[in-house]
Formats: C-alpha cells, sequence, structure tokens
C-alpha cells in the first residue's frame, strides 16, 4: 500500500475511536435515528460479500495446487469445459463462501460479481459437481489428500526457521451425524446419533488437517490411526520438520505403535500404511 491508502486508514480509525469513545452525558431521543436513507444502484461499483475469493485462487496458483490437481487426479475423461482442479476447487470455495451444500452453488453461479472476481465464465452447477463427487473412489481420495499435502509443503517452506522446529500431530475421531437413512457405511454411534466417525489427524501448530479417513459411525477412535500417523510423519519429514510430537487420548495408546516411533523416530511405516504417492 501507497502512503495515501496509510493515512486514510488511520484517519478512519482516529474517527471511529472518537464517535465509540464511552460518553456519560444523557441524550433527550434515541441514539438509532437515521432518516432520509435512499439507495441507488451504482453502474461502476459492485460489492461481493467473500471478497477474497480472488487472493485464495491466486494463492492456490502460487502453491502449484491448481496444476497437481489436474496433473495427478484423473476423473474426467473429457473437460467439457471444467477440468478436474475447477470441480475441486469450486466445492472449496463454496464452502468459503459461506455455503453449506451443493445446491448453494447455485446462488454463485447466478452472483456476476463471484464470477468476475475467479475470472469464471461459468462455474459447475449443483448437479454437474455432485456427478464430479460421485467419480471418486476410495483411490482418488487419497490422491486428492496426497495433492494437497505436497503443495501446503510449499507454504511451510516459506515461514521462518522456528517454524520447523517441532511438528504436532494431533489425531482424534468426530462424529458426523446425518439426516439421511440410507447412505453408504453410516451406522449409530456410541451416543445413539447414526451418521459416520471420521478420523482426522491434523496439525497443531496451524490447526491443519492432513488426513481425514472416513468411517462408520460405530467405529472406534483409534482404528486405523497408527497408519495415518505415519503417513503424517512423512509429509513432516518432508517438509523438514526437526522433531515430531504425536498426540492423542488414552484411545490411542497402543503399546506397540508408540514404542515403534520412539525407536525409529525417523518414522518407519508400519505394514498396513500406505506408500507414498
Amino acid at each position: 500500500m501507497n502512503s495515501l491508502v496509510y493515512q486514510i486508514l488511520a484517519s478512519r480509525k482516529r474517527r471511529l475511536a472518537a464517535r465509540i469513545r464511552h460518553d456519560h452525558r444523557p441524550s433527550a431521543v434515541p441514539l438509532l435515528a437515521a432518516s432520509n436513507i435512499q439507495y441507488e444502484l451504482s453502474t461502476r461499483d459492485r460489492g461481493l460479500a467473500c471478497g477474497g475469493i480472488g487472493a485464495v485462487h491466486l494463492l492456490a496458483r502460487r502453491i502449484g495446487l491448481i496444476a497437481a490437481l489436474d496433473r495427478h487426479l484423473h476423473l474426467l475423461k473429457i473437460h467439457l469445459p471444467y477440468h478436474e482442479s475447477d470441480h475441486v476447487l469450486n466445492v472449496a470455495y463454496n464452502v468459503i463462501a459461506g455455503g453449506e451444500c451443493l445446491q448453494d452453488l447455485e446462488l454463485l453461479r447466478q452472483d456476476e460479481v463471484f464470477l468476475d472476481a475467479l475470472g469464471a465464465q461459468r462455474i459447475p452447477d449443483p448437479t454437474t459437481a455432485g456427478d464430479f463427487c460421485r467419480r471418486f473412489t476410495e483411490a482418488d481420495v487419497w490422491t486428492l489428500q496426497d495433492v494437497f499435502n505436497q503443495c501446503r509443503q510449499k507454504v511451510w517452506a516459506w515461514q521462518g526457521p522456528e517454524f520447523l522446529h517441532r511438528a504436532i500431530l494431533d489425531a482424534d475421531g468426530t462424529l458426523a451425524p446425518t439426516t439421511g437413512e440410507c447412505k453408504q457405511g453410516m451406522d449409530i454411534s456410541y451416543d445413539g446419533q447414526w451418521g459416520y466417525h471420521p478420523l482426522v489427524i491434523s496439525l497443531a501448530n496451524t490447526r491443519e488437517p492432513l488426513f481425514l479417513v472416513n468411517r462408520s459411525g460405530n467405529r472406534p477412535s483409534h482404528e486405523g490411526a497408527a497408519a495415518c500417523f505415519d503417513q503424517s510423519i512423512v509429509v513432516c519429514r518432508k517438509a523438514g520438520f526437526q522433531a515430531i510430537l504425536l498426540r492423542g487420548d488414552s484411545d490411542f495408546s497402543q503399546t506397540a505403535h508408540l514404542d515403534r516411533w520412539d525407536a525409529h523416530p525417523e518414522g518407519r511405516l508400519c505394514p498396513d500404511a500406505r506408500a507414498w504417492v
């Protein structure tokens, strides 16, 4: 920003500070006294609730996420006109913009300002996005997570050297109830809710989810955690972390794996862990 922008922002802060300063004097009339409000439609200025969406897209391009998605994820025979990266980012941007389900994509594809912010002629509608999601196999989901983890290492490399001093990996299960009655793999959890019980491995330093494994609602929290821990160790080692701390509640205290991790701090994979892609 140039000096003029700094001066404008500083002036606004001073005016606001003086405006909200507590005044103990009584008032004869209510303070909310707006009147003679008129609205006009501007032909030049346009507004967007999720104004930072363009910056998010530029970041995705800079870290190579867009190219990596198209290079490693192959779900479409013909790009007519969307590519795999278009679909993945379309769903992600829907969440960033406040969407809660695929149907909310219809609001975004009808928003001319949103489309212009992304430089897109159009984006996939809810039906097309749903068809794309149904094309995923389990292997494709793992490939998608591997792509994310490869790209996030570039972001970690931009941090200071103290960032790579120690990685803290958290493992936990989280209940994900659903209102559906016939969804594949759902079951009843220990507290009587129907849904799923996904396993989440996250980097506590930044609260980033490194791996997420969906499981039936009645599965124990620690199931599959050792293999995901191993994969997360590989990701952190490749990124250059000097030390790695594994955390979990008592349900994750599996003696055999704890001894193995302590004896092999470089992160030797357990038998059921997937190979690094």
